[in-house]
């Protein structure tokens, strides 16, 4: 179930005055190709962004590439190109999703961008040092190089990365570190009071496990001869930047943290960060400290997503299970996959895929219950050759759904409870289909009024649910709102209220929404 409106955060995401909007998602890893965890991600974040803007926010909505450190850099080695190149092929990959994904991305921000992410990093490292939270020591570790940190016993399983199924290196090197345990105890009345707001609950106390067994300060630089590849440290051109104050900088420096500029000031802090529970412990600990330590407003908000399983199975190369979203896209199109991961995987949690259960979604609730509903009202309205589609403003069954609809959408997105949304638009979808077994509006022929009456409410339904629908099926809304007879564009001050619309006269061509598979 969504949860209530307890957090200072969402309180102050409904407030008329807060009307400016920042989600971002991790950035992605370029070693490897985009996966449907990712596209998970992106389509979430995307899901979020487009709601907020429907409620009048200004969004900035933000992903991008990680694009330095040891992977990426022995990944170009292995294939005998430049750094440079083998980034730069990659990451036009990541940027492709937003085309495959039909997401609303306002910025793309690379790691390995000069003008814009490196200066920012500097000035973070700087601001830390002048705090007294950078120091130079001699270090031996056990050293991840899938998760690329160094970890502690309690980070093992049997010896061996929980994640990566192998015992780490033993490395002895002489780092920088960052004094995150200073801020240990700060952190976590942070994380207690909902000053930064983890959603769900459950991760919340997780993370706040975690960070009552004490915050080690982590290694935050690498020798070059090393790490020869990422942002230089300022004033120590002996020792690279090491994954925190590079990666996690990103959010800050897309936004012109650098100058300080009119983006910076109008965006940050974030309102939500949207990320998978692997790295909640570098966000919710590492991230929280940096910005402590350079004195930097917090995040309010961050959304934490599980993994998606195939047939129950982790995803991995060698199992030879991994979905490729693009495959699944050339098939069914890109919001039945949108459809598919914003429904089937509850908030914070595990998801499974399976072709047998998305080709199931694909034809009972896409081609059956939405794309029939349109259909059947398209046509019998045409038939009925009326031209003026106006409901009065009476109480009727289903007026009083599409405003109990809205009623318990708005309390659901707010609290970023997506998989609730949508069921709450494919409530009303139910309604409507209902609603024509109920009437029987093709059996009305000699009853005009009737039926034209009947046929009005359920145009309006559906108009209703073209723009319930946009967060999450943006190119069905818009080609809905065109068989219906309106344009794109819409927004929840204009057309949320029951009737609002009272020069609609007339229907576009109609289409099949999904083709139903065998």
């Amino acid at each position: 179930m969504a949860q209530p409106l307890q957090s200072l955060c969402f309180i102050s995401f409904l407030m008329p005055s807060e009307k400016s909007f920042y989600v971002t998602t991790a950035i992605a890893y370029v070693n490897g190709d985009p996966h449907i965890g990712f596209a998970m991600e992106c389509i979430q974040a995307d899901a979020i962004a487009r709601y907020k803007r429907l409620m009048g926010f200004d969004v900035h909505f933000l992903t991008g590439t990680d694009e330095n450190g040891t992977k990426n850099y022995e990944s170009a080695q292995k294939e005998g190109i430049p750094p440079q190149e083998f980034v730069d092929r990659q990451s036009k990959k990541f940027q492709g999703l937003k085309t495959l994904l039909n997401l609303s991305n306002d910025d793309f921000i690379r790691t390995t961008d000069q003008k814009r992410h490196w200066p920012a990093c500097q000035k973070l490292w700087k601001k830390m040092v002048e705090k007294g939270d950078i120091y130079k020591k001699e270090y031996e570790g056990r050293y991840c190089t899938g998760c690329e940190r160094f970890m502690t016993e309690r980070d093992l399983v049997n010896g061996k990365c929980v994640l990566h199924k192998r015992a780490p290196e033993i490395l002895k090197e002489e780092n920088y570190f960052f004094k995150l345990s200073r801020y240990s105890k700060q952190i976590i009345k942070l994380l207690e009071s909902n000053t930064v707001c983890i959603v769900p609950q459950f991760r919340k106390n997780e993370i706040l496990n975690l960070t009552k067994e004490g915050l080690h300060d982590v290694s935050f630089s690498r020798p070059c001869n090393v790490l020869p590849w990422g942002v230089p440290v300022p004033g120590d051109d002996t020792q690279m930047m090491y994954v925190w104050c590079d990666a996690l900088t990103n959010y800050i420096s897309a936004i012109d943290y650098t100058g300080e500029g009119s983006l910076f000031k109008k965006f940050w802090p974030a309102d939500v960060h949207v990320i998978g529970k692997d790295i909640v412990r570098f966000h919710a600990g590492i991230w929280i400290g940096m910005l402590l330590s350079a004195e930097i407003a917090l995040p309010k908000a961050e959304f934490i997503h599980g993994f998606i399983t195939h047939n129950g199975e982790k995803m991995s190369k060698s199992l030879g299970n991994v979905v490729d979203p693009q495959e699944v896209i050339a098939d069914y199109g890109t919001d039945a996959l949108r459809y598919y991961l914003l429904k089937e995987i509850p908030l914070g949690n595990d998801g499974d895929f399976t072709y047998e259960l998305f080709k199931a979604r694909h034809n009972a609730d896409l081609a059956n219950n939405l794309g029939n509903l349109v259909n059947r009202v398209h046509t019998l309205v045409s038939k009925g050759g009326f031209t003026d589609f106006t409901v009065g403003n009476e109480a009727n069954p289903c007026r009083t759904k599409v405003e109990e609809t809205w009623g318990k959408y708005e309390k659901t997105m707010d609290v970023y409870s997506l998989h609730e949304g949508i069921e709450t638009v494919w409530a009303l979808v139910d309604f409507a289909n209902q609603e024509m077994e109920r009437t029987k509006p093709w059996a009305l022929k000699n009853q005009p009024e009737e039926q034209k009456k009947v046929l009005c409410s359920q145009l309006e339904m559906i108009r209703h649910i073209s723009v319930l629908l946009s967060p999450f099926l943006p190119k069905t809304s818009q080609i809905i709102r065109g068989q219906i007879g309106l344009s794109p564009e819409m927004n929840r001050e204009t057309q949320q209220k029951w009737g609002a619309l009272t020069s609609w006269k007339k229907l576009g061509e109609r289409a099949i929404l999904f083709q139903r598979r065998e």
